[in-house]
């Protein structure tokens, strides 16, 4: 009969093994990733700034904007109220969102669309397209109404 012998090496793999398979789910799996959050103050890159409010169960969100540059001619930029949403289930660590500004000092509305980002130092960033959409005063016009653009924002600290 033929004898079988096992080395303290192998002993030392089937004890590694073991302890591995013993192992949880949760003590096996990396640790969650970092998530964006959208509320909180931010400036882009034209130095305009926003507040982004509390997300509801919903998703949903307001705030305000203050812009730093405006097409309106001699207008007193004001605070202007945003409203938006994101995705909220399940929680997206680095969530798309989009909002709309009335704009307080000038018959214009934008809509802001993007995604909240993670840089390789954990700083959050938004990357944002916006539509600003003019009030003109007849059709004719209307081929100019309508600017697209993207700005950078980043968190206020």
């Amino acid at each position: 009969m033929a004898q079988r012998t096992v080395s303290l090496g192998g002993l030392a793999g089937l004890a590694l093994l073991g302890a591995l398979l013993s192992l949880s789910p949760a003590e096996s799996q990396p640790p969650p990733l970092p998530k964006c959050n959208l509320q909180g103050m931010w400036v882009n890159d034209l130095g305009s700034r926003m507040f982004i409010g509390p997300l509801n169960a919903a998703g949903q969100f307001s705030g305000y904007y203050l812009a730093a540059v405006s097409a309106a001619p001699d207008a007193a930029i004001r605070e202007s109220p945003l409203h938006g949403t994101q995705h909220p289930n399940p929680p997206r660590a680095q969530p798309t969102f989009g909002f709309s500004v009335n704009w307080s000092f000038y018959d214009s509305t934008t809509v802001f669309v993007g995604q909240c980002f993670l840089d390789e130092n954990g700083d959050e960033f938004l990357e944002a397209t916006w539509l600003l959409r003019e009030e003109v005063a007849t059709h004719a016009d209307n081929w100019k109404a309508t600017r697209v653009g993207q700005n950078v924002y980043v968190r206020v600290r």
